[in-house]
Order: C-alpha cells, then structure tokens, then sequence
C-alpha cells in the first residue's frame, strides 16, 4: 500500500472518530455542565453569548489522532518491508510514540486547567508559575526522548545558514522555544474554528515536508491530527457548539513543536508556525507598548483595539469566519515558504 493512500486513509479515519465522537461528547459536556467560563476582558463584549459552551471538545482529536497514528504507522511498517530488527526502524517508531505522549502530557495540563475552570466557575486555572513548570518539565523528557531516539544533532538549522553544534546550549534553547509555541497555539484558540483550521493547515504542510525530508513514520500522526481537526471543526465552526479548551489547544501547540523539533528543521519551525506566533507577538507589543506609555505620560495607550490580533480583526469588523479564512490563507503562504525552504536551501 502506497505512502499517501496509508496517509489518507489515516486522515479519513480520525475524521470519522473526531467528528462521530462529537454525537456522544458534545451532549455529555452538556449534562455534566462543563461549560466555557467567559470573562468580557479577555474578549469582545458579544462573546458574552458564549457563555456555558461546552469546553474539552479538543478530546475528540486527542483521541482519534491518537488511535489512527499508532494504527497507520503499523499499517505502514507492514506493507513497507521496513526490517523490524533494525535499530531505525525501532527508534522511528519510540520517536513518533515520544511526540504523541509529549502532546498528550501538554493535553494533561490544558485538562487540568480547564477542569479548575469549571470547577470555580471563573476563567482563572492553573497559575502561570504551575504551568511553565509542568511544561518545563515535560519539554525536558521530549527533548531527552528524541536525543535517546536518534537525534544527536544541537546545530540549528536555518537552511540558508546552519549553525555549529551548541551541546547542552542547544537545549536550553529550544525549552523556551517549546514554551513559546505552545502558549502561543493556546492563545490562537480565541474565535470559532479558528485554531483547528490554522492547525490543520500546519499539519497538511508538515505531511509534504515529511515526504520531502523522508520521515514519513511522522506523517502518520501529522495527517491523523489533519483529520481529527477536521472532525472537530463539524462541531467548532461558529456558532461552536463546542470548545476545544486549553485541553485541545495545548495539545495541538505541543504537537507543532514536536513535529518541529523532529524534523529538526528550524526555520521550517518558525515559518509553519508563523500564525501562531504573530499571535502571541502581538500580546507582547501590545503590553510592552502599554508600560511604555504609561510610564512615558502616564497614560497607557494601545497599538491593536484587543489582543491576541484575532480580536483586532474582530472588533475591527471582521466575522469570525472571514477571520478564520484569512488565518487559514496566511498559513497557507507561510506554509508554502516553508515547502520552498526545504527545496532551496
């Protein structure tokens, strides 16, 4: 069976399982009233409405990009004639597993902080200290993961220049950078679909980079995580009649960066991500430019009407699904760059 049947069969599968999956959840999220505290400071007035929308939809994907990646890389050992008894081949595999459990453990901290959420009834979670440190901690065991699994390599790539290797310095690096991404993901989750449909870009880019790089064991997970995106996205588009939460959102932001960081490709990184990180970019311009301000004259002043840059969009009149085709467009190009990146350099 061929490369990409073996791919899109896995995307049609998690498709199916996210998008099913929503019949039973959706409801039951309902029942047991896990619904999206909403706090008019961290939104447009009008998402008020949203108030009580069911929050961890992100479980559909969790699961169905879970399920369907372990089944296709096996379909894919399988009818590949890859030797099992190579140490490749192994290591493939426990590379592909340790991005999985990284994203699942960012998932754990995003359930966490949404069932605190609820359980206050207030949109105040886990504290920021708790969460760098859980994520410390878990960016540390996937770096050590893909070190253990094969990837010796502490040099950055950047195509047009790669740096000498940089040994423990390297590692330092690259926490921050985890972090970063994958808050910055969690703050893109801030419109109807929004999220999902930038990450699905992501991850349909990743799967020709993985073509082209030849580590197609990873485009198993990056094409299940397509799919169960777009099985989510039957239930998220506005009106969503379901959230993702931090539980989905902080499993897709280290699912990015995992894919990142074992293609080793860094300007890949940066260019894929692009979206999310303008983001986040925007959070800091806009605080930053605020205590300038305000310790300049006084008063504090603003550069975006509302941050993260989605809501500025937004209260600037966009609707929040030109939004999510604009973002989507955007990754598109960034994603494209990142392709041409990998053939230039």
């Amino acid at each position: 069976m061929s490369f990409w049947i073996i791919n899109l069969l896995t995307a049609l599968c998690s498709f199916a399982v996210a998008g099913v999956s929503g019949i039973w959840l959706v409801p039951f999220l309902h029942k047991i009233k896990f619904g999206q505290p909403i706090k008019v400071k961290d939104g447009p007035q009008w998402h008020a409405k949203k108030q009580g929308t069911p929050t961890m939809g992100g479980f559909m994907f969790i699961i169905s990009s879970i399920l369907t990646s372990i089944a296709g890389y096996w379909i894919y050992r399988s009818s590949s004639g890859l030797d099992v008894t190579a140490k490749e081949t192994h290591n493939a595999f426990y590379r592909l597993l340790s991005c999985i459990i990284f994203s699942a453990c960012f998932g754990l901290i995003g359930f966490i902080d949404d069932y605190t959420k609820v359980a206050r009834k207030n949109n105040d979670g886990l504290t920021a200290m708790q969460k760098i440190i859980l994520q410390f901690i878990f960016s540390s065991g996937f770096l050590f993961a893909l070190y253990k699994f094969g990837d010796g390599s502490t040099a950055l790539d950047l195509g047009f220049w790669v740096s000498p290797d940089l040994g423990i310095f390297y590692y330092i690096l690259m926490i921050p950078v985890i972090i970063y991404l994958t808050n910055a993901v969690n703050l893109t989750d801030g419109v109807d679909g929004l999220c999902g449909s930038v990450t699905f870009v992501a991850m349909l880019v990743f799967t020709v980079c993985c073509a082209k790089l030849d580590e197609r064991e990873i485009s198993c997970f990056t094409m299940a995580l397509a799919g169960g995106c777009l099985g989510f996205l039957l239930w998220n588009f506005n009106p969503a009649k379901c959230f993702m939460g931090d539980t989905g959102s902080m499993f897709l932001g280290a699912s990015v960066t995992g894919v990142s960081l074992m293609l080793h490709k860094h300007l890949l990184m940066v260019l894929v991500a692009m979206v999310y990180i303008l983001e986040a970019l925007s959070v800091v311009i806009q605080v930053s430019y605020f205590k300038y301000t305000k310790k300049k004259t006084g008063e504090g002043k603003r550069i975006f009407k509302m941050t993260p840059i989605h809501h500025h969009f937004e209260m600037s009149g966009f609707s929040e699904y030109k939004i999510v085709i604009t973002f989507s467009l955007a990754g598109i190009i960034f994603g494209v760059l990142g392709i041409l990146s990998l053939t230039v350099f």
